[in-house]
Protein backbone atom coordinates (compact mmCIF):
# COMPACT_ATOMS: atom_id res chain seq x y z
CA UNK A 1 0.00 0.00 0.00
CA UNK A 2 1.26 3.40 -0.71
CA UNK A 3 0.61 7.14 -0.94
CA UNK A 4 1.81 9.58 -2.62
CA UNK A 5 2.30 13.33 -1.95
CA UNK A 6 4.13 16.40 -2.60
CA UNK A 7 7.19 18.43 -1.46
CA UNK A 8 8.04 21.57 -3.19
CA UNK A 9 8.13 20.41 -6.58
CA UNK A 10 8.96 17.18 -6.13
CA UNK A 11 6.49 14.09 -5.63
CA UNK A 12 6.98 11.71 -2.50
CA UNK A 13 5.96 8.40 -1.73
CA UNK A 14 5.42 5.98 1.56
CA UNK A 15 4.91 2.66 1.13
CA UNK A 16 3.84 -0.51 3.75
CA UNK A 17 4.49 -3.82 2.75
CA UNK A 18 1.15 -5.89 3.66
CA UNK A 19 2.68 -9.72 2.38
CA UNK A 20 1.80 -12.41 -0.38
CA UNK A 21 -1.05 -14.40 -0.94
CA UNK A 22 -3.08 -13.15 1.65
CA UNK A 23 -6.57 -14.33 2.32
CA UNK A 24 -9.52 -11.65 1.80
CA UNK A 25 -9.38 -11.58 5.77
CA UNK A 26 -6.37 -11.48 6.02
CA UNK A 27 -6.09 -8.52 3.64
CA UNK A 28 -8.81 -6.78 5.21
CA UNK A 29 -7.02 -6.58 8.34
CA UNK A 30 -3.99 -5.41 7.09
CA UNK A 31 -5.22 -2.71 4.91
CA UNK A 32 -6.57 -1.19 7.94
CA UNK A 33 -3.63 -1.73 10.52
CA UNK A 34 -1.45 0.28 6.52
CA UNK A 35 -3.99 2.79 6.33
CA UNK A 36 -3.11 4.25 9.87
CA UNK A 37 0.27 3.40 9.41
CA UNK A 38 0.73 5.43 6.41
CA UNK A 39 -1.13 8.05 8.16
CA UNK A 40 1.09 8.81 10.69
CA UNK A 41 4.31 8.25 8.57
CA UNK A 42 3.13 10.49 6.01
CA UNK A 43 2.23 13.39 9.45
CA UNK A 44 6.30 12.54 10.41
CA UNK A 45 7.40 13.27 6.80
CA UNK A 46 5.78 16.14 6.59
CA UNK A 47 6.42 17.69 9.74
CA UNK A 48 10.36 16.32 9.84
CA UNK A 49 10.67 18.60 6.98
CA UNK A 50 9.97 21.92 7.85
CA UNK A 51 12.63 23.78 9.65
CA UNK A 52 11.47 27.05 8.84
CA UNK A 53 11.29 29.56 11.66
CA UNK A 54 7.21 29.80 11.91
CA UNK A 55 7.17 31.06 16.15
CA UNK A 56 9.24 33.83 16.04
CA UNK A 57 8.17 37.25 14.91
CA UNK A 58 10.56 39.77 13.06
CA UNK A 59 10.57 42.04 16.36
CA UNK A 60 12.44 38.57 17.82
CA UNK A 61 14.76 38.48 15.32
CA UNK A 62 15.51 42.00 15.31
CA UNK A 63 16.19 42.06 19.66
CA UNK A 64 18.53 38.75 19.20
CA UNK A 65 20.64 40.85 16.59
CA UNK A 66 20.63 43.70 19.07
CA UNK A 67 21.97 40.72 21.94
CA UNK A 68 24.53 39.75 19.74
CA UNK A 69 25.48 43.26 18.58
CA UNK A 70 25.68 44.24 22.36
CA UNK A 71 28.33 41.63 23.16
CA UNK A 72 25.60 40.06 25.23
CA UNK A 73 25.97 36.41 23.82
CA UNK A 74 29.33 36.79 23.18
CA UNK A 75 32.70 36.17 25.67
CA UNK A 76 35.99 36.64 25.11
CA UNK A 77 38.21 34.95 23.07
CA UNK A 78 38.68 31.76 24.51
CA UNK A 79 42.37 31.38 25.36
CA UNK A 80 43.90 28.01 25.43
CA UNK A 81 43.27 27.51 28.75
CA UNK A 82 39.72 28.71 28.14
CA UNK A 83 39.26 25.91 25.81
CA UNK A 84 40.18 23.10 28.08
CA UNK A 85 38.05 24.12 30.47
CA UNK A 86 35.15 24.16 28.03
CA UNK A 87 36.38 21.17 26.14
CA UNK A 88 36.14 19.19 29.69
CA UNK A 89 32.67 20.37 30.64
CA UNK A 90 31.14 20.11 27.60
CA UNK A 91 32.54 16.45 27.02
CA UNK A 92 31.19 15.73 30.57
CA UNK A 93 27.61 17.13 29.88
CA UNK A 94 27.07 15.98 26.58
CA UNK A 95 27.46 12.33 27.43
CA UNK A 96 25.84 12.41 30.98
CA UNK A 97 22.65 13.92 29.37
CA UNK A 98 22.73 10.74 27.24
CA UNK A 99 23.54 8.30 30.33
CA UNK A 100 27.68 8.05 30.89
CA UNK A 101 28.50 7.44 34.10
CA UNK A 102 31.82 9.49 33.81
CA UNK A 103 31.45 11.77 36.49
CA UNK A 104 32.79 15.59 35.85
CA UNK A 105 36.57 15.47 37.63
CA UNK A 106 36.73 12.07 36.45
CA UNK A 107 36.66 13.80 32.39
CA UNK A 108 40.09 16.02 33.02
CA UNK A 109 41.59 12.82 34.64
CA UNK A 110 41.06 10.97 31.30
CA UNK A 111 41.76 13.67 28.76
CA UNK A 112 44.94 14.76 30.76
CA UNK A 113 46.44 12.41 32.60
CA UNK A 114 45.25 9.34 30.87
CA UNK A 115 43.94 8.31 34.12
CA UNK A 116 40.99 5.91 33.42
CA UNK A 117 38.53 4.85 36.39
CA UNK A 118 38.14 1.54 36.81
CA UNK A 119 34.36 1.26 37.24
CA UNK A 120 33.55 2.86 34.11
CA UNK A 121 32.89 1.20 30.84
CA UNK A 122 34.87 1.12 28.04
CA UNK A 123 32.36 2.48 25.68
CA UNK A 124 31.94 5.54 28.41
CA UNK A 125 35.83 5.91 28.30
CA UNK A 126 36.03 5.71 24.44
CA UNK A 127 32.81 8.51 23.96
CA UNK A 128 34.60 10.61 26.38
CA UNK A 129 37.93 10.52 23.94
CA UNK A 130 35.73 10.96 21.37
CA UNK A 131 33.48 13.87 22.22
CA UNK A 132 36.89 15.73 23.51
CA UNK A 133 38.15 14.78 19.50
CA UNK A 134 35.42 16.18 17.88
CA UNK A 135 35.16 19.84 20.03
CA UNK A 136 39.05 19.85 18.35
CA UNK A 137 37.50 19.05 14.71
CA UNK A 138 34.88 21.45 14.73
CA UNK A 139 37.72 24.17 15.52
CA UNK A 140 39.40 23.41 12.90
CA UNK A 141 36.90 22.87 9.93
CA UNK A 142 36.08 25.41 7.80
CA UNK A 143 32.27 23.49 6.88
CA UNK A 144 29.50 24.33 8.16
CA UNK A 145 26.65 22.05 8.04
CA UNK A 146 27.15 19.32 5.05
CA UNK A 147 26.22 15.34 5.22
CA UNK A 148 30.12 14.73 5.19
CA UNK A 149 30.49 16.68 7.99
CA UNK A 150 27.39 15.32 9.87
CA UNK A 151 29.39 11.72 9.21
CA UNK A 152 32.55 12.56 10.52
CA UNK A 153 31.58 14.18 14.19
CA UNK A 154 29.74 10.62 14.57
CA UNK A 155 32.12 8.37 13.36
CA UNK A 156 34.94 10.62 15.59
CA UNK A 157 32.51 10.06 18.61
CA UNK A 158 31.71 6.35 18.41
CA UNK A 159 34.38 5.25 16.28
CA UNK A 160 35.64 2.95 19.63
CA UNK A 161 32.25 2.53 20.84
CA UNK A 162 29.70 1.58 17.99
CA UNK A 163 29.60 -0.97 15.08
CA UNK A 164 27.72 1.96 12.86
CA UNK A 165 30.40 4.83 13.53
CA UNK A 166 29.60 7.43 10.74
CA UNK A 167 27.00 5.78 8.79
CA UNK A 168 23.32 6.52 8.63
CA UNK A 169 20.36 4.48 9.76
CA UNK A 170 19.92 1.77 7.18
CA UNK A 171 16.72 1.30 5.15
CA UNK A 172 13.88 -1.00 7.97
CA UNK A 173 15.51 0.65 10.91
CA UNK A 174 13.75 3.11 12.55
CA UNK A 175 14.29 4.94 16.05
CA UNK A 176 12.23 5.95 18.91
CA UNK A 177 12.49 8.37 21.83
CA UNK A 178 10.82 7.01 24.70
CA UNK A 179 10.55 9.25 28.27
CA UNK A 180 11.16 7.90 31.65
CA UNK A 181 7.81 6.35 31.49
CA UNK A 182 8.42 4.37 28.40
CA UNK A 183 5.76 6.77 26.47
CA UNK A 184 7.27 7.12 23.24
CA UNK A 185 7.48 11.21 22.61
CA UNK A 186 9.34 11.48 19.64
CA UNK A 187 9.72 8.89 16.04
CA UNK A 188 12.56 9.67 14.12
CA UNK A 189 11.88 10.10 10.43
CA UNK A 190 11.58 7.40 8.43
CA UNK A 191 14.87 5.75 7.60
CA UNK A 192 14.48 6.44 3.46
CA UNK A 193 14.12 9.88 4.15
CA UNK A 194 17.14 10.43 6.08
CA UNK A 195 19.19 11.50 3.56
CA UNK A 196 16.74 13.91 1.79
CA UNK A 197 15.74 15.50 4.74
CA UNK A 198 18.94 16.11 6.14
CA UNK A 199 20.02 18.19 2.44
CA UNK A 200 17.17 19.58 2.74
CA UNK A 201 18.00 21.15 6.21
CA UNK A 202 21.10 21.64 4.41
CA UNK A 203 19.73 24.05 1.55
CA UNK A 204 17.64 25.51 4.23
CA UNK A 205 20.80 26.83 6.31
CA UNK A 206 23.11 27.74 3.23
CA UNK A 207 20.32 30.19 1.49
CA UNK A 208 19.51 31.76 5.05
CA UNK A 209 23.12 32.00 6.67
CA UNK A 210 23.22 35.62 6.41
CA UNK A 211 19.09 35.79 6.35
CA UNK A 212 18.93 35.14 10.41
CA UNK A 213 20.99 35.80 13.92
CA UNK A 214 23.73 33.28 13.81
CA UNK A 215 22.57 31.92 17.19
CA UNK A 216 18.56 31.27 15.32
CA UNK A 217 20.83 29.35 12.58
CA UNK A 218 22.40 26.98 15.31
CA UNK A 219 19.10 26.57 16.93
CA UNK A 220 17.25 25.67 13.83
CA UNK A 221 20.15 23.52 12.28
CA UNK A 222 20.41 21.71 15.71
CA UNK A 223 16.25 20.98 16.63
CA UNK A 224 15.38 19.63 13.01
CA UNK A 225 18.43 17.87 12.92
CA UNK A 226 17.18 15.94 16.56
CA UNK A 227 14.00 16.04 14.61
CA UNK A 228 15.29 13.97 11.87
CA UNK A 229 17.10 11.23 13.69
CA UNK A 230 19.60 10.20 11.32
CA UNK A 231 21.45 7.76 13.54
CA UNK A 232 20.55 4.61 15.30
CA UNK A 233 21.90 6.00 18.20
CA UNK A 234 24.22 9.29 19.34
CA UNK A 235 22.04 11.73 17.30
CA UNK A 236 21.80 14.19 20.83
CA UNK A 237 25.92 14.19 20.87
CA UNK A 238 26.53 15.03 17.20
CA UNK A 239 22.97 17.32 17.49
CA UNK A 240 24.85 19.47 19.77
CA UNK A 241 28.27 19.45 18.66
CA UNK A 242 26.62 20.81 15.23
CA UNK A 243 24.89 23.59 17.34
CA UNK A 244 28.57 24.34 18.44
CA UNK A 245 30.04 23.81 15.23
CA UNK A 246 27.57 26.85 13.71
CA UNK A 247 28.18 29.14 16.28
CA UNK A 248 31.72 29.12 15.75
CA UNK A 249 31.42 29.58 12.18
CA UNK A 250 29.39 32.55 12.60
CA UNK A 251 32.21 34.12 15.27
CA UNK A 252 30.24 33.03 18.37
CA UNK A 253 31.38 31.45 20.87
CA UNK A 254 30.22 28.06 21.82
CA UNK A 255 28.11 26.57 24.40
CA UNK A 256 27.35 24.05 26.91
CA UNK A 257 24.06 22.40 27.00
CA UNK A 258 24.76 21.23 31.20
CA UNK A 259 23.43 18.10 32.68
CA UNK A 260 21.28 20.31 35.39
CA UNK A 261 19.31 21.57 32.50
CA UNK A 262 18.65 18.35 31.14
CA UNK A 263 14.77 18.53 31.72
CA UNK A 264 14.24 22.24 29.84
CA UNK A 265 16.59 20.79 27.30
CA UNK A 266 14.09 18.15 26.44
CA UNK A 267 11.18 20.35 26.77
CA UNK A 268 12.26 22.94 24.38
CA UNK A 269 13.13 20.00 21.49
CA UNK A 270 9.47 18.59 22.57
CA UNK A 271 8.32 22.51 21.89
CA UNK A 272 10.33 22.06 18.70
CA UNK A 273 9.10 18.79 17.22
CA UNK A 274 5.12 19.82 18.30
CA UNK A 275 4.88 22.86 16.96
CA UNK A 276 8.03 24.41 15.67
CA UNK A 277 8.14 26.14 18.79
CA UNK A 278 11.99 27.88 18.54
CA UNK A 279 11.97 30.28 22.24
CA UNK A 280 12.07 27.37 24.50
CA UNK A 281 15.54 26.28 22.89
CA UNK A 282 16.65 29.87 22.34
CA UNK A 283 16.10 30.99 25.82
CA UNK A 284 17.77 27.72 27.39
CA UNK A 285 21.06 28.71 24.53
CA UNK A 286 21.01 32.68 26.40
CA UNK A 287 20.60 30.87 29.68
CA UNK A 288 23.99 29.12 28.71
CA UNK A 289 26.10 31.67 27.58
CA UNK A 290 25.33 33.42 30.43
CA UNK A 291 26.58 30.17 32.39
CA UNK A 292 29.49 30.01 30.33
CA UNK A 293 30.86 33.92 30.77
CA UNK A 294 30.67 33.04 34.76
CA UNK A 295 32.60 29.27 34.28
CA UNK A 296 35.33 31.32 32.26
CA UNK A 297 35.42 34.11 34.01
Amino acid sequence: MAHSFRVGGNVRKVRVYLGADLSSEELNLKRKRAEAELKERLKESQAVGDPFITALSLSDLKKLETLEARGEVRVLHLSDLDWVKFKEAFTYDTNAIEGSLVEAQEVGDILRKRRWPDDRSKEDISETYGVAEAVDYIRGTEEHVSLKLIKELHKIVFKNSKPFAGKFREKSVEVAVANAYGNVVHRGAPSQQVERLLKELIRWYNQNKKRYPPIVLAAVVHNQFENIHPFQDGNGRVGRLLLNNVLLKHNLPPLNIEMRNRTQYYAALQAYVTDHNMRPTLELMLKEYRALKKMLR
